[in-house]
């Protein structure tokens, strides 16, 4: 196994400073260079935003091995590491799939693993699949800058909230009744289209999603005076109300509006589910589904993109045409989004989330006070963190060729160590792992992809 010293990406909407778990993990696991710990700790003291943790070997944070050295002096990328032993990716099969001998000579892993502390909305967005990314990156490059799809997993680490997916549309149609200024907005013609669809066509059907999607295009074209006007009516109208506790969808579309004044974003609210997980809890955002991150810290898992359709919660370029165009308008219950985990193997401590895609998956092992489990070889790469208490990892087998490919490239790899919170290692193909928790427990998470 490998360390791994990751990059951190600072965002407006990020934590601040010690409140981030982004912070918390790299100052309980500094970088080799003491300029970057120096750095780190001095940035978490002024309260810098600390929004993303980079795992991986994208361009924009590309991880480094912890204590290696190049012939520049720096330390060695792992996307060096793995273009010289493309085998340690699990690259040679001859396979099409996403670890291929083409991607990992290259040095690319087929997915990015991230950690994010949020503290204020992100973007109402969605990720356009394979042939719509293909056909946006060819048209506007600048804009959309690869040509590959991003489907992405949250897994909470604390109490997480996020807007996902389109409510049933009995509940839309219940919230324009009881939100007023939404149908006054969208107009009587959509809304009355919307209602007779709840009363009779239903959810997912074709009619359903032809008067959903002619409710948020609608929202989404409106007179900008027109909007902003009721919008601060219905802002105004909840702040004169009782106090509403914090978690309800009122205090939301408030907490909102004070985030990003006057924006049409703030409707979405009303009309996509209001999600909220608790720590282990999971949700799988596929192609062409409006989501967006609210507030809480999560571990993300995304193929290796960087295209995001937005048209609300944003001062970012909105593309609201192509969003409205993009959706499946898809309805369906908040509960209805979350992933469920299974178990993994033999190892009882821990819990797979396998969406329905092949760039990556997910482990989860939380370990008690002197717990000790071994995870079956995974035959392509994975990046483990620990995010949670302490313990050791020690390779149990297959690491044969990864010591030779290691020595070819100069820098050693561990075959046993300490496990500390915030350690981030890169496991290559093959490899056997045990996980032993200290005192404290032990919670890791995993991410792979099977060549």
């Amino acid at each position: 196994m490998f360390r791994l010293d990751c990059v951190a990406q600072s965002y407006d909407w990020g934590k601040a400073g010690r409140d981030s778990k982004v912070a918390e993990l790299l100052l309980a696991a500094p970088p080799a260079a003491a300029d970057r710990r120096d750095a780190v700790a001095a940035a978490a003291a002024a309260a810098k935003p600390f929004a993303e943790l980079w795992m991986g070997t994208h361009v924009s944070g590309a991880s480094e091995l912890h204590g290696s050295s190049s012939s520049g002096g720096a330390q060695l990328l792992l996307s060096e590491l793995l273009r010289g032993a493309p085998a340690l990716a699990g690259a040679g099969g001859g396979g099409a799939g996403p670890v291929t001998s083409a991607a990992a000579t290259a040095g690319e892993l087929p997915f990015l693993f991230k950690v994010l502390s949020i503290r204020k909305a992100l973007s109402i967005q969605a990720h356009p699949d394979k042939a719509l990314a293909a056909r946006l990156h060819a048209e506007r490059p600048g804009v959309y800058k690869d040509g590959n799809h991003k489907p992405e997993m949250a897994l909470a680490l604390t109490p997480f909230e996020a807007l996902i997916g389109f409510r049933p549309l009995r509940e839309i149609h219940a919230h324009l009744t009881r939100f007023p200024e939404l149908a006054a907005v969208v107009g009587s013609e959509t809304t009355q289209k919307l209602a007779d669809a709840a009363g009779s066509a239903g959810d997912n059907t074709p009619a359903g999603r032809a008067a959903l999607q002619a409710l948020f295009g609608a929202l989404m074209g409106a007179d900008e005076a027109a909007m902003r006007a009721q919008l601060a009516t219905l802002v105004g109208r909840l702040r004169a109300q009782a106090s509403s506790p914090v978690g309800t969808l009122e205090e939301l579309v408030v907490r909102l509006d004070s985030q990003f004044p006057a924006d049409v974003g703030t409707f979405c609210a009303l009309l996509l589910n209001y999600v909220k997980m608790e720590p282990g809890q999971a949700v799988f955002l596929a192609a062409n589904e409006p989501h967006a991150y609210l507030s809480g810290d999560c571990v993300e898992c995304m193929a290796t993109s960087d295209n995001v359709v937005r048209s609300g919660l944003t001062p970012k370029y909105k593309d609201v045409a192509t969003l409205v165009s993009m959706l499946t308008y898809r309805s369906g219950t908040a509960s209805s989004q979350l992933l469920s985990g299974e178990p993994f193997g033999a190892a009882p401590h821990t819990t797979l989330y396998d969406p329905p895609i092949d760039e990556f998956a997910v482990l989860r092992t939380a370990l008690p006070a002197g717990a000790r489990e071994a995870q079956r070889a995974v035959h392509g790469p994975s990046i483990a963190l620990v995010t949670g208490g302490g313990g050791r990892f020690a390779v149990l087998g297959g690491d044969v060729a990864v010591q030779s490919a290691a020595a070819a490239a100069g820098v050693q790899a561990a075959r046993a160590g300490d496990a500390g919170l915030g350690c981030v290692f890169f496991v290559p193909a093959g490899v056997e792992v045990e996980f032993e928790a200290g005192p404290s427990g032990l919670t890791v998470f995993r991410a792979y992809c099977e060549a």
